[in-house]
């Protein structure tokens, strides 16, 4: 394929924007070469600058569950945007979509609007502090919450140390009160509780992680974190940024039967705009300025626009209950189709897959935490992108990343890309 123009825009963009992207990923540093530029898109398709068309499976990074320019959704922000942008005033429709979000979702009773996941994940972590009047978090190594000094955080030597910044500009200060754990390691999380008394103020996890690939949790971990939680009066926060909306109607609440204290949201919530959202029980939200002590604010937090786009989303997946049913027998068919393609041809590989996210590591052994997602082999992996690249497909550029798959796919699309995997497959 020929990717001239964007190497041209994007060495325009390298001088006036930092790395030449806004957001890391977007830069193609784990695979090496230039970044496609993306000019249109429609359902399960990218088209860009070049002419080029590849068959999507990131969707914006999980947004774009029933695919991109998903007509409601465009119609319902045109329509919105011809009465105004933005108020910084409250507005009819922020109720009508915190009324079904609430209605949709298990164990919550009121919900607050944001702009990000990030700022989501960093206000719900605040609101526990003030909750609980405690101050330390724990969080998993390879789950990502945003780019909040809090999460910035890498493991320490043992089970019960320290983390450390790993980004300048995350004092040390903010480090040593964030906890470090191995994601499925249930005893890991009792040492450090144990080794910690009476400081923990939440526990945060992407409870179906999506940033060491698609790493589901092992079977009664997340019950066991409950139970911990109750136990020592710590907040159980349930990261479904990636998962809510996505993985069925309620999230990973309602997939596992496991209730959270304070669940975040982002991606499917805002319908494609920058929406995020964290939710909770009458006696935690209440917290929240103006009813209580803990201040979050923001000028465009419950912008109509993003609303609209975001309720047009929801009263779809809602009204639609068999979407995650088909979403989940796509995928499913997607992965026996990736197998075969690999095994034919003596390509050594783990599939991970929960709903409509999947992932693929270069590796025979299981991948359940961020240790055994790193033993993938990367050189592998760049062949395998940009290969598919050039047959048309376009997974996310790093082995870290999970694939989210659209109801957009037809069975027509995922054979083309399983083709284009056996065709990659033999050159690897």
């Amino acid at each position: 394929m020929n990717y001239k123009r964007s190497s041209t825009l994007f060495a325009q963009a390298e001088r006036v924007i930092p790395g030449g992207v806004n957001s890391p990923v977007r830069a193609f540093k784990a695979v090496g070469g230039t970044p496609i530029f993306v000019k249109e898109a429609k359902g399960a398709y990218l088209y860009d600058e070049d002419g080029n068309r590849f068959v999507d499976y990131i969707n914006s990074w999980g947004p774009m569950i029933l695919g991109h320019a998903y007509q409601p959704v465009v119609d319902a922000v045109v329509e919105k945007a011809k009465k105004g942008t933005s108020f910084g005033m409250p507005t009819e429709i922020e109720t009508q979509i915190a009324e079904l979000a609430v209605s949709m979702v298990p164990n919550i009773d009121k919900i607050r609007f944001v702009n990000s996941g990030t700022e989501a994940c960093m206000s719900a972590v605040r609101l526990a502090r003030g909750f609980t009047g405690k101050d330390k978090i724990i969080k998993f190594a390879g789950c990502y919450h945003g780019h909040s000094d809090s999460f910035l955080i890498q493991a320490g030597s043992g089970a019960v140390t320290f983390g450390s910044p790993n980004s300048p500009g995350v004092t040390k200060g903010t480090a040593k009160d964030t906890l470090l754990a191995r994601y499925n390691d249930i005893h890991q999380v009792a040492d450090l509780i144990e080794a910690n008394k009476n400081k923990i103020a939440c526990i945060i996890i992407e409870p179906v992680a999506g940033n060491m690939g698609c790493i589901p949790p092992k079977e009664g971990f997340l019950q066991a974190l409950r139970k911990l939680c109750y136990a020592n009066e710590i907040l159980l926060i349930f990261d479904e940024v990636m998962t809510g909306f996505r993985l069925a109607k309620g999230g990973v609440q309602e997939l596992y039967n496991v209730n959270a204290d304070i669940v975040c949201f982002g991606k499917v919530i805002g319908g494609g705009l920058p929406v995020g959202a964290f939710a909770a029980r009458h006696d935690i939200m209440d917290h929240l300025a103006p009813l209580g002590p803990v201040y979050q604010a923001g000028t465009l937090s419950g912008n109509p626009l993003a609303m609209a786009a975001g309720l047009a989303m929801l009263k779809a997946l809602d009204e639609n209950s068999e979407i995650f049913s088909r979403l989940e027998d796509k995928t499913k068919y997607l992965h026996q189709g990736i197998s075969k393609a690999l095994e034919s041809h003596g390509v050594t590989h783990t599939i991970n897959r929960v709903g409509s996210m999947i992932s693929v590591h270069f590796d025979k052994e299981p991948v359940v935490d961020i240790e055994t997602a790193a033993k993938g082999n990367n050189e592998i992996f760049k062949k395998f992108f940009h290969g598919l690249l050039d047959e048309g497909v376009y997974i996310a550029p790093s082995a870290f990343e999970t694939w989210f798959i659209t109801d957009a796919l037809t069975y027509e699309d995922l054979d083309f890309t399983i083709a284009a995997i056996d065709k990659v497959a033999m050159e690897l």
